[in-house]
C-alpha cells in the first residue's frame, strides 16, 4: 500500500504539546517548552487510514511524525540546528515507510522552503504551498458569495505578497477581482511582484503598498506572512470584509474576533479528505477534515506522484492548477471554514452581514 507521512509541530505550544503530553502542556510554561524543544526527538504522532479515492478506489495510509521545535525556537536557533532536526524527523517518517513526505507550518518555510531538506532523504518532498494557495483562493472566493461580495468589483489585498504563497495567490485573485493590493515590507520586492502578477491577470488594477493600514480598502483580505506575532489589527478592516488568514502562526490578532463582530475571518479553508479517514489525533479539526498542505501530500500519494513536488521559494500556477485537478479528481476538495479553532456556521455569518450593515449605517449617518 502506497503512503505518506506529514510532519507537524508545536505552534501554540501549550495547546499543541497538550494534545500529545497532557500533562506537560499543563506544567510547562511557553518558555520552557521552547527551551526544552531543543533537546527533544522527533516524535510519533500517529498512523493515518482510511484514506480511498473516490476516482479509483485506492487506499493509502500515512503518519503524522513531529518536529518538537516551536516557531520561535526556529527562528533563534541556526539554520543548520533547525534542517537537522526537521531531517530527523524525515528519517523517522523513512522508517515507518512512507513514501512521500509533507512539510507541515514552519518546517516548510524556514531556510530555502524545503530544498535541503529534499536533499538530504531519500524519499520525495512537498511543503503542500500549491494546493494550500488553491483552497485559499476558493475559500476567498465562496466566502466572498456568502457575505454577498462580487468578486469582480471588490477590492482584494494580499498581505506577504512577495512570498511564495502570497505572490501566486495574488496572481489568481488578480485574474477574478477588480482592484488588488498587494501588500508588504519592501518596495522592489512588491514591483517585481507586480511584474509578474501584470503578466497573468486580467482586468484587475493593480496596487503596491508597504502599509498595512491601506487594508481598509479591502473587501477581501488573504494574509499569509511567516511573522511571529500578528500584524493584521481591528482598526485596519472595513465593515463586512473577508478576511482569509493562511498563515501559521495567525497574521490576525485575536482581538479581531473579540471586537469586530462585523468582519468574517477564516482560517485558510478546510479540505474535505474522501474516504473514511482516521487521523487518530486531534489538531484541531473535526472529524474527516485536513488541512490544504496535509492533503495535497495525500493527494499526491493517490495519484503515484513520488517526486519533489512543491519546495523551494517559488511556486508556479501551473503547479498550482494541476494539483488543483489532481486532489479534485481524487475527491479532495474545500468544506467549509474554521475562525480560531471555532466552526464558523451560517448563523454566524448572517450575524457578521447584520452587524456589517449596522456599522456601514452608522457611519453613514455620522
Amino acid at each position: 500500500m502506497d503512503s505518506f507521512a506529514f510532519i507537524i509541530h508545536p505552534i501554540d505550544p501549550k495547546r499543541d504539546v497538550s494534545r500529545k503530553f497532557p500533562l506537560l502542556g499543563r506544567v510547562l510554561t511557553e518558555r520552557q517548552i521552547d527551551l526544552f524543544s531543543t533537546f527533544f526527538p522527533p516524535v510519533y504522532i500517529s498512523e493515518i487510514t482510511g484514506i480511498v479515492s473516490r476516482a479509483t478506489g485506492k487506499e493509502i495510509k500515512g503518519w503524522f511524525v513531529a518536529c518538537p521545535y516551536t516557531p520561535r525556537r526556529m527562528l533563534e536557533l541556526p539554520e543548520r540546528a533547525v534542517y537537522r532536526k526537521i531531517i530527523q524527523t524525515g528519517r523517522m517518517a523513512e522508517r515507518l515507510g512512507a513514501d512521500i513526505l509533507g512539510l507541515g507550518a514552519f518546517t516548510s518555510v524556514v531556510g530555502d522552503g524545503g530544498v535541503t531538506i529534499a536533499k538530504a532523504l531519500d524519499i520525495p518532498v512537498t511543503t503542500g504551498d500549491s494546493y494550500t494557495v488553491a483552497i485559499a483562493v476558493d475559500a476567498i472566493r465562496e466566502a466572498a458569495r456568502q457575505m454577498g461580495i462580487e468578486m469582480a468589483h471588490a477590492t482584494a489585498a494580499v498581505v506577504g505578497a512577495t512570498g511564495a504563497i502570497g505572490k501566486v495567490s495574488a496572481a489568481l485573485l488578480a485574474r477574478e477581482a477588480g482592484e488588488v493590493y498587494l501588500i508588504g515590507r519592501r518596495q522592489h520586492a512588491l514591483d517585481a511582484v507586480r511584474e509578474y502578477i501584470a503578466a497573468y491577470s486580467g482586468q484587475a488594477r493593480l496596487k503596491t503598498s508597504t502599509d498595512i493600514r491601506d487594508l481598509q480598502h479591502a473587501q477581501l483580505v488573504l494574509t499569509v506572512t511567516s511573522a511571529l506575532d500578528a500584524v493584521v489589527e481591528p482598526e485596519y478592516l472595513q465593515p463586512g470584509s473577508v478576511v482569509c488568514d493562511v498563515a501559521r502562526p495567525r497574521d490576525v490578532s485575536a482581538q479581531v474576533a473579540a471586537v469586530r463582530d462585523d468582519v468574517l475571518v477564516i482560517d485558510g479553508g478546510m479540505v474535505e479528505v474522501p474516504g473514511p479517514v482516521d487521523f487518530h489525533f486531534d489538531f484541531g479539526f473535526p472529524p474527516g477534515k485536513a488541512y490544504a498542505c496535509m492533503a495535497e501530500t495525500m493527494a499526491l500519494a493517490l495519484e503515484g506522484r513520488f517526486e519533489d513536488y512543491t519546495v523551494g521559494k517559488e511556486l508556479s500556477l501551473s503547479r498550482v492548477e494541476e494539483i488543483a485537478h489532481i486532489a479534485g479528481k481524487h475527491g479532495f476538495h474545500l468544506s467549509g471554514f474554521r475562525s480560531f479553532e471555532k466552526p464558523v456556521t451560517a448563523e454566524h455569518i448572517a450575524r457578521v452581514r447584520a452587524a456589517a450593515q449596522r456599522r456601514r449605517a452608522q457611519r453613514a449617518g455620522r
